[in-house]
């Protein structure tokens, strides 16, 4: 992957990729459901922070690319559990699906986000949230969702807990290009940390957890050093307008849940790739010499192009290798800016 002026993932294989479905040689995969969180805290000195991940460098898919909590959808996050908040049926107007379809993603979205980020929304009533998820019985419960040896319905039974979807809005959804291998049908949601609970990195694909103000991180992304995919940056500069956590919750209502599917066309010799929507991801990649041998980029038009595979390659938007859009949830060298001004950390952001 190479990047000229900014942290935007681009991995070298994809121009083959991308030529390879405009001559009918390619078949698309079928998208996976999916769902991603923008964890959010309001800074002690005002304005929110969002809680991000680094994937490690060792990923296979996205290592070193700073994402969400996040994962697939499990079949078994379709089964019945206790429910608060706007009614199953609410969720489906809301997202465009059948109401199993969108409980099963509500479920992916408040589960991935106990098993990589350690916090949880849901409460023992409709009123009340879980106010402390550590200790060893939490994290026997969050070992077993991982390994699959625990359904997310019989975690809440167990416990006597109610998912409360109230904590949630709907915020983006972006689907993986048809060109790629692994694909995504991603929901971004947006949720305030509840009172009382902390984050931690309970994921082993990330060695790196951060509170960051979207600003900070965006400036990060456009200088080059936090590097990450379309929609995590297309997110973070979404925050950007709002002053609080609060606020950006009550946004949501009002959010554009089309989903962002990425087009590849050839132009004579010359492959585009666009983000109906997002300017500034488009590219126009030639295929000339020895750029054609290892792929090309440039940033909308502008950048002068350079040959792929000048990093390891990364990014994510809450993309998993293998198993779905965690974030490192939710696959070279990560990315070490500056810290920005909450405090020092070498990721730029502030500890978990």
């Amino acid at each position: 992957m190479s990047s000229t002026t900014n942290g935007q993932w681009y991995p070298p294989e994809w121009p083959d990729r991308i030529r390879a479905l405009a001559n009918g040689e390619l078949t698309p995969a079928e998208p996976r459901r999916a769902a991603t969180v923008l964890l959010l805290r309001d800074a002690a000195s005002g304005g929110p922070t969002v809680h991000m991940l680094r994937r490690r460098t060792s990923m296979a898919f996205a290592g070193g690319a700073y994402a969400y909590p996040g994962g697939s959808v499990d079949p078994r996050d379709e089964r019945p559990v206790a429910w608060a908040g706007p009614s199953r049926a609410q969720w489906a107007v809301r997202m465009g699906v059948d109401p199993a379809t969108a409980q099963a993603i509500v479920c992916a979205a408040v589960r991935e986000t106990f098993e990589e980020a350690g916090v949880l929304l849901a409460g023992a009533s409709a009123e009340t949230v879980v106010a402390d998820t550590t200790g060893e019985d939490w994290e026997a419960d969050r070992a077993a969702l991982v390994a699959h040896e625990l359904s997310f319905a019989d975690f809440l039974g167990r416990r006597g807990l109610v998912l409360r979807s109230d904590l949630l809005g709907a915020w983006a959804r972006w689907i993986t290009p048809e060109f790629e291998p692994r694909r995504y049908d991603t929901w971004f949601f947006v949720a305030a940390l509840p009172e009382g609970q902390r984050t931690w990195n309970a994921s082993t694909e990330a060695d790196r957890t951060v509170w960051i103000r979207p600003q900070e991180a965006a400036a990060g992304y456009d200088r080059g050093e936090l590097l990450m995919m379309p929609p995590t940056i297309a997110t973070l500069r979404s925050l950007q307008p709002y002053a609080t956590s609060s606020e950006v919750l009550a946004g949501a209502e009002a959010q554009n849940l089309t989903p962002v599917l990425a087009r590849a066309r050839l132009v004579g010799g010359e492959i585009e790739l666009s983000w109906p929507g997002h300017d500034e991801f488009t590219k126009h990649i030639a295929r000339t010499g020895a750029d054609a041998d290892a792929g090309t980029r440039t940033d909308a038009g502008t950048d002068s192009v350079s040959p792929a595979g000048t990093r390891a390659p990364g990014g994510d938007d809450g993309l998993s290798d293998g198993s779905g859009p965690d974030g490192p949830g939710p696959d070279g060298p990560g990315p070490d800016g500056p810290a920005p001004s909450d405090s020092p950390s070498p990721s730029g952001g502030t500890p978990a």
